[in-house]
């Protein structure tokens, strides 16, 4: 059995798509009977071969645009995949397009809610990514919340199964190197105390003003010295973000960092009180297990796929409600009992999340499809 991986439109390794392609990739399991092969841009090959695993790269050249991969999909990807004698293909990047028919058993990997995007593409867009996902001869969800959203859109339940993406254990643990009042990590100083939110500045769905008005009122309640670190790429909302910090009574304790490499995540959530995610878009929940790995106190809101990840190892609270969050962000900062309590428990909670198990059960499916 050959199985080709489609690199395309993971944004060179550096998006949510290119580095859970990556992790997966990191992963595969050694079959005897099952090939594995990447294929994508040339200038990629080095991106994911480097990340190891019994693999071979198949290199396209392609102008570097998403016009021209897109239109790569609909004219060429099916001769392609004959002619490399592929029985299965899986797409890790289902929020772009990707072709119209499908000659070989095709599996989706979705990551996001889907419907949330429709509305704002071209028509034609709209009928096409509807169409793949029903004809698709599998679709994998990354939680239990995008598959209901796949099912809201036409796709059978049958057909969807529900894989969880795994934590990297070697990088999300409790770090405890850290000593003093100051976290250097290049090129930031962070002054402790603080609390932390990780996510892209990309849209309101995700909070951050909530959250600064929230963390406002603690500071304004309790007089204590922790700042509010926010971690993540500019995106669409970092104005209305900036404004909102700027606009603050406690703007000189609020942080906000921009990109933020992902591979010092981990030291960076060690070192704080707590974590706090208000977003109530997030199809999956990386960011609070995460964090819980690193053994810290989590809160979260009560939206999306949130408490599918955290279990009941998490506060929650109504992300609108900004008195409600700043009591939430209070009681995770200072109660000893429930702090002691959650990060013991939600430490334990995050070893069921393992890359491992989810190239595992990724293969499985390829491989069903293939019978």
């Amino acid at each position: 059995m050959k199985i080709g991986i489609d690199t395309f439109l993971c944004g060179h390794g550096r998006s949510g798509a290119g580095s859970y392609l990556l992790s997966l990739v990191r992963n595969l399991p050694s079959i005897d009977d099952v090939q594995y092969e990447l294929f994508g841009s040339e200038m990629d090959r080095f991106t994911y071969m480097d990340a190891g695993g019994p693999i071979s790269y198949a290199g396209i050249k392609i102008h570097d645009s998403e016009r021209a991969e897109v239109r790569w999909h609909l004219l060429h990807l099916s001769k392609f995949a004959l002619k490399q004698k592929y029985d299965v293909v899986l797409f890790p990047s289902a929020d772009q397009i990707i072709p119209f028919t499908f000659f070989i058993p095709s599996v989706i990997i979705v990551q996001d809610i889907v419907s949330q995007g429709l509305s704002e593409n071209h028509a034609f867009r709209r009928r096409l990514k509807k169409y793949t996902l029903r004809h698709a001869d599998a679709l994998i969800a990354s939680s239990n919340h995008i598959k209901k959203d796949l099912c809201s859109l036409g796709a059978s339940a049958e057909k969807i199964e529900v894989i969880h993406p795994g934590i990297d254990h070697t990088l999300f643990y409790p770090h405890t190197e850290f000593e003093g009042d100051t976290v250097i990590i290049q090129p930031f100083s962070i002054k402790r105390p603080f609390i932390i939110y990780a996510s892209r500045l990309s849209n309101a769905e995700k909070h951050h003003v909530e959250l600064i008005k929230a963390f406002s009122l603690f500071k304004k309640k309790t007089g204590l010295p922790h700042r509010l670190v926010l971690a993540g790429q500019t995106g669409a909302y970092s104005d209305e973000v900036q404004k909102a910090a700027l606009a603050s009574d406690c703007a000189s304790d609020i942080l906000i960092t921009g990109h933020f490499p992902h591979e010092h995540l981990p030291e960076l959530y060690s070192c704080a009180d707590a974590c706090i995610v208000p977003s109530t878009a997030e199809g999956v929940g990386l960011p609070v297990i995460e964090a819980m790995a690193t053994g810290i106190t989590v809160a979260c809101a009560k939206a999306g796929a949130l408490p599918e990840f955290a279990g009941d190892c998490a506060l929650y609270f109504d992300s609108d409600n900004i008195e409600e969050m700043a009591s939430v962000i209070e009681t995770a900062v200072t109660d000893e009992k429930v702090r002691e309590k959650l990060e013991k428990s939600g430490f334990e909670w995050t070893k069921r999340f393992s890359w491992d198990k989810t190239a595992e059960k990724t293969v499985s499916v390829m491989q069903s499809v293939n019978c």
